[in-house]
């Protein structure tokens, strides 16, 4: 289970507490403050803390005194205009903080965004937990043949039943090792910093990563993308709905302008232009290689 029964205590006590405060809040986001939103097998993302809402990102784009009189439609305006000329700024003045528990492959791949803060809980002080990220057999697939970073047809139900008992049986097999190898009566005692070393991969590890609305909207961008791969993108969509409660115009303005848009070269757009003109383009004169184009035609044509 993600979490034990003294974890959701202490959670459900944390969420009773509250605070007066002049500082803006979010009713929606409010409401699922705290709260553990289940990802994976045994993953979870939380949110622990939060600044600012829409109405921050518009005061700081005025540089106002206040939080202002406009209309809703003249800030959902701004902040559209914003997202839509990559007026980054204004959104860096908004926070957020998570909890999340993830297997340590994901870890180790979303720590390549180097634009939060991260407090990862140390194997070096204390024992990570028995748990495992085992994925489903609908996600048991092989190495993609075209893309070397993904995967391709998923696995017939007899080879993903032998990969999952592999590896299941290494897990236990290494946690069985670390836990023997930290054993102070029976086994050497060896210093926790040295014990985990043996641990596999999809071992459950957990942080707080607090991060500014610009650089979550980028992590989201690339991770909620059906290119990324599906442990990180399953954390990302979580989050997306976490957003979407937090700053409900900026996330809209988020998925009209980054999520569901795309992106054309400076060769794309004079090949479209030729098109709407009436012109003949092949990938042949194009100028574009078959990658190129091929991604082109996509996006066209569907």
């Amino acid at each position: 289970m993600p979490l034990t029964d003294a974890q959701r205590t202490e959670i459900e006590e944390h969420g009773q507490t509250t605070a007066t405060t002049k500082r803006p809040t979010v009713s929606a986001l409010e409401d699922i403050l705290f709260k553990a939103h289940p990802v994976l097998d045994h993953g979870f993302v939380r949110v622990i803390d939060y600044m600012g809402d829409d109405a921050a990102i518009v005061q700081a784009a005025r540089v106002s005194y206040g939080r202002g009189t406009r209309k809703v439609s003249e800030d959902t305006g701004l902040i559209r205009y914003l997202m839509r000329h990559r007026h980054s700024t204004p959104f860096e003045m908004c926070e957020i903080k998570f909890h999340i528990k993830l297997p340590i492959f994901i870890a180790r791949q979303w720590i390549r965004h180097r634009t939060a803060n991260v407090n990862e809980y140390s194997a070096r002080y204390s024992i990570l937990d028995r748990e495992f990220y085992l994925p489903s057999p609908e996600h048991m697939a092989a190495q993609s043949a075209s893309n070397r970073q993904g995967r391709g047809d998923v696995l017939d139900a007899e080879t993903a039943a032998k990969v999952m008992d592999l590896l299941r049986e290494d897990a236990i097999r290494c946690y069985d090792t670390y836990e023997n190898l930290l054993d102070t009566d029976n086994g050497p005692g060896l210093a926790r910093e040295l014990a985990r070393m043996n641990l596999t991969l999809n071992t459950y590890t957990q942080w707080y990563w607090k991060v500014d609305l610009h650089n979550l909207m980028h992590f989201l961008s690339l991770r909620i993308d059906p290119h990324a791969q599906y442990e990180i993108r399953a954390y990302a969509e979580v989050m997306l709905s976490m957003l979407e409660a937090w700053v409900p115009i900026a996330a809209s303005a988020f998925k009209e302008y980054r999520v569901g848009a795309v992106t054309f070269s400076a060769t794309m757009v004079a090949l479209l232009r030729k098109m709407l003109a009436g012109e003949t383009v092949t990938q042949e004169n194009s100028g574009l290689s078959r990658r190129e184009w091929d991604e082109f035609q996509k996006v066209l044509h569907g």
